[in-house]
């Protein structure tokens, strides 16, 4: 019993003595306690605040109230930095010192940061402007930047191949690519804005490095999207508003290939720029028209340059500047051992691989655009654009009458201006009404001069000494449209956007349609989205490339043709699709959708005459058709996608420019529905990458199973298939001088299946042309 009062009595006597020590610490413990105000002198509340002491470690962390003020207690006696840092303001520090049982306070105050500003405003000025731009009820597939950089190629492949990648788009020669079924009828849009299409060619005037993300849209588009329909490239650019920086990037290989480019992007305040460039040659500008590893006379060489500006005017407005410009020069490849077929001064012998054809194209653009919101009902754009194109054919003088017993020196050039309005305005919860005008004025000048020979009626050659013929014209043309549309959602699951909208050409024809718009996109469940849309279609043919020539001045001539020449009219159609997308897991999706298109006056455009420039023509009614299937996974550091796609193009009676077609082929066409030149039964496209570390393995490529060919496309080519592969390494060096840079290594064409897209014949096929051999490139990318 003793023992248990000692012991109690010990543990009594130890417990007052903590208890004691406790009171002296808390007794000799301060506080440190503040206010944090902005520059006007208000409050800034939920800033964070930081206690560090002397080594800089933190201690303690308050936040501040709604009238910001903050306290931090139990803090032992010593110096303190305070830290204070909130969202839209420049962080600031004030130093506090405490003493055993004194407080500490302080007073901070917080400059708004410009840099944040800006880039709120920027970040909500790009969400007002890609609100005007709907895609209820359409086909839509993304690329982003880092899919772009993720290629074998990264940003080194040229925009029509990234486009290879998305469902039923097949490749074909020149770099031309179809949609569904389409020849070309492609609209490219940046930032929102239309810029009007160039003039056909070899080279691609947009460069891949510019692109932040592209959405790739097909099927029944809403009123937003007119004239160009069978695709929209929607390009969304790089910009500076996220800091300062930049690359440059070198990359060459096989075909004496060498290529250099560079970006660079930054703010200052409220201005922001990205600025582009390239510069680069090579010996396999256009496609091989023979099977050989090496093409003869194929040399380009090839440059661009783009830029972007904007400045934000408030915080609901920006101002911006859109400009570009692409340079190409080509050589036209030869094909040696061909027979000459014409005599020229009593002489009949060329050596075909000799020949010298070459072609330039120039394109350049600009865009101003007002861009808006009231940061609530209303959203707007204005932009003003501007475009040129042009493009000289330049023939053998000699080589080219002794073989086509023309030679033709075809320049081209087109001017557009105009102008694009669309705006939001969200009604309420359940309806967004958009409207928007277009209008574009476009001059053509045709200049075609030929050398001929004099001919009889059957086209056989009078005499041996050439005669000239010069052809020149010009045109001014307009097109103008409207639309309103209503994205009304019934509910948390069925979205419908209807509309109508008007075009109007007057341009060699003049012509105008009123066009209804209905898609909807429809929830079925968490993990299954339908849409479904039907458009009404108007698509004026090409301007820049209908000319207005008078063919009767070749009578008489090895240049001369059948006289009908009926005006080349624009296509009308009707557009239906149907398409399912199912989320299988959170890494797998898959999808499929099918389509079909009834026209009249069905458009297509064929290669007809030496130069290598497209001309327009008409079938009077077609059809097109197809379904296609998609699967995209993404896990961790896997990726990888395949589409497959299955169509149907077809036309019967061609009703313009009929002087292009021997008689034999317009009776054949007239009595039957024939595959157009494009089509294509079955066309894939794949790829997929894996990362390890800091290297990604990568590869993509795509299968078709031929284009048409032979006479009135009765036939077609053979299957083709190409398999590019890649490995790409980051490097980041601790060293400044080194730090960040990337390396490739890439392999077109792996397994070297050399296939024919062209071999000559069909309606409209002027030429030969064979894939890529095995060729090898390597490319170094420096990060600043």
């Amino acid at each position: 019993m003793k023992n248990r009062t000692l012991i109690a009595h010990a543990a009594l006597v130890l417990f007052a003595q903590a208890f004691a020590q406790q009171a002296h610490a808390q007794a000799a413990d301060s506080t440190v306690a503040g206010s944090v105000k902005d520059s006007a002198g208000k409050p800034v509340k939920n800033a964070n605040v930081v206690l560090q002491n002397a080594n800089g470690a933190p201690v303690a962390e308050a936040k501040t109230d709604a009238i910001g003020h903050f306290s931090v207690a139990h803090v032992p006696p010593g110096t303190y930095a305070v830290a204070v840092a909130a969202a839209g303001y420049s962080s600031a520090t004030s130093i506090a010192t405490t003493s055993a049982g004194t407080d500490a306070s302080v007073t901070l105050a917080l400059n708004k940061s410009d840099a944040i500003d800006v880039q709120i405003n920027a970040k909500r000025l790009d969400q007002a402007r890609n609100g005007l731009q709907p895609e209820t009820g359409s086909s839509v597939y993304r690329f982003s930047q880092t899919d772009i950089d993720t290629l074998p190629a990264g940003q080194n492949t040229p925009l029509n191949q990234i486009l290879l990648q998305a469902p039923g788009v097949a490749s074909d020669s020149y770099g031309q690519l179809h949609v569904r079924g389409d020849h070309a009828n492609l609209q490219y849009r940046i930032n929102g804005v239309i810029i009007p299409e160039p003039i056909s060619g070899f080279g691609q005037s947009l460069d891949s490095r510019i692109i932040d993300q592209m959405n790739f849209l097909t099927g029944a588009l809403p009123a937003q999207y007119g004239y160009r329909t069978a695709g929209i490239v929607d390009i969304r650019t790089k910009t500076g508003d996220t800091g300062n920086g930049g690359t440059l990037d070198v990359f060459g290989g096989s075909h004496q290939t060498i290529k250099t480019s560079g970006d660079v992007f930054g703010s200052q305040g409220p201005f922001s720029y990205y600025f582009s460039g390239s510069v680069g040659e090579n010996n396999l500008g256009i496609e091989n028209p023979s099977s050989s590893a090496s093409a003869i006379h194929d040399h380009t060489r090839q440059g661009d340059a783009f830029g972007m500006m904007s400045y934000i005017i408030n915080p609901l407005t920006r101002v911006s500047l859109i400009f570009g410009t692409t340079s190409n020069q080509f050589e036209i490849p030869n094909t040696a051992g061909l027979p000459t077929a014409f005599t020229l001064n009593g002489n009949t012998n060329f050596d075909s691989s000799k020949l010298n054809e070459t072609q330039s194209e120039l394109n350049q653009f600009a865009v101003v655009a007002l861009q808006g919101t009231n940061g609530g009902a209303l959203d707007y754009q204005v932009a003003l654009f501007t475009r040129y194109s042009r493009t000289q054919f330049n023939p053998d003088p000699v080589g080219d009458l002794l073989y086509n017993g023309v030679a033709a020196s075809d320049f081209h050039s087109d001017t557009a201006n105009g102008v694009q309005v669309d705006t939001t305005y969200r009604l309420n919860e359940k309806h967004t009404l958009r409207a928007g005008i277009f209008f574009q004025q476009e001059h053509a000048v045709f200049n075609n001069d030929l050398n001929v020979f004099p001919a009889d009626d059957d086209g056989n050659q009078l005499s041996d000494q050439p005669i000239n013929i010069p052809n020149s014209s010009s045109k001014t043309g307009y097109l103008y449209s409207a639309y309103v549309q209503d994205e009304w959602k019934l509910t948390d699951k069925l979205t419908i956007n209807y509309g109508l909208r008007y075009d109007k050409m007057d341009e060699y024809v003049s012509n105008s349609q009123l066009s209804p718009r209905i898609g909807l996109v429809y929830t079925l469940t968490p993990s299954t989205t339908v849409h479904a849309g039907y458009s009404r279609y108007f698509t004026p043919p090409a301007f820049e490339l209908v000319s207005g020539s008078d063919i009767a001045r070749y009578a008489g001539t090895t240049a001369q043709t059948s006289s009908q020449n009926d005006p080349v009219k624009p296509e009308r159609s009707h557009y239906f699709d149907l398409g399912v997308t199912q989320r299988l897991s959170s890494a797998l999706t898959v999808g499929i959708d099918a389509y079909y298109k009834k026209s009249t006056d069905l458009l297509d455009e064929g290669q007809f005459g030496t130069a290598l420039i497209f001309t327009p023509f008409n079938y009077e009614t077609g059809r097109d058709y197809g379904v296609e299937f998609t699967a995209n996974y993404k896990q961790d550091n896997v990726s990888a996608y395949m589409n497959l796609a299955f169509s149907r193009a077809q036309g019967k009676n061609i009703n313009s420019a009929q002087f292009n077609f021997g008689p034999d082929e317009l009776v054949f066409i007239s009595n039957h529905y024939v595959f157009l030149d494009h089509d294509q039964r079955v066309t894939a496209s794949f790829g997929g990458a894996y990362q390890l570390g800091a290297t990604v393995f990568t590869f993509d490529g795509i299968v078709g199973s031929g284009l048409r060919s032979g006479f009135a496309n009765t036939d077609r080519l053979p299957v083709y298939t190409q398999v590019n592969l890649g490995v790409i390494h980051h490097f980041n060096f601790s060293e400044p001088l080194i730090g960040k840079f990337d390396a490739r290594l890439l392999l077109v064409n792996a397994f070297n299946r050399v296939y024919e897209l062209r071999d000559g014949s069909g309606i409209g096929v002027g030429a030969p042309q064979y894939g890529p051999h095995l060729a090898v490139y390597a490319g170094l990318t420096k990060h600043f």
